[in-house]
Parts: structure tokens; sequence; C-alpha cells
């Protein structure tokens, strides 16, 4: 659901997608957080480090991607004369 989100809302990098849960457990979305907070107590390192990754090796991850981005971008940019 957060990946349908994501590409739904046209993303990239970095974003937290936050959902509501009722009591019959149907799920909603809220939000994505295209700027989730980013510190050692914040949610988004956290979960990421569930998964096996730290902080640091989490920054370079996203580094990378955004160069891949950008460089992406650049080969789609056209000169018009």
């Amino acid at each position: 659901m957060a990946l349908e989100a994501f590409k739904a809302t046209d993303c990239s990098g970095l974003v937290r997608a936050d959902f509501f849960v009722t009591e019959d457990n149907q799920i909603y979305i809220n939000e994505t957080n295209a700027m989730p907070g980013f510190t050692a107590f914040s949610m988004y390192p956290k979960l990421w480090e569930n998964m096996g990754y730290l902080i640091p090796e989490l920054i370079t991850k996203l580094i990378e991607l955004a160069k891949e981005r950008h460089q992406d971008k650049q080969k789609n940019k056209y000169k018009i004369d």
C-alpha cells in the first residue's frame, strides 16, 4: 500500500507513508511525507534499522539514489535554439 501511494504521488527518494487503521482493521493512507524526521530518534531511520540499515548506510544509499536521479534528469534535457 505504501508503494502504491509512493508511485501514485510520483515520489522519489526518501518518503514515509502514514496510515490510519480503523477498529475493524480497514487501512487508509493518511499522507506521504517527503521529508520525514531523520534523527536517531525519528521513526524513518528506525524503520530502516529494523531492516538492517544503519543511518550512515542509509544516508550513503540515499545519496547514491539522488545522484542516479540527477543523471537521469540530465539525459532528458533538451536545448531549443
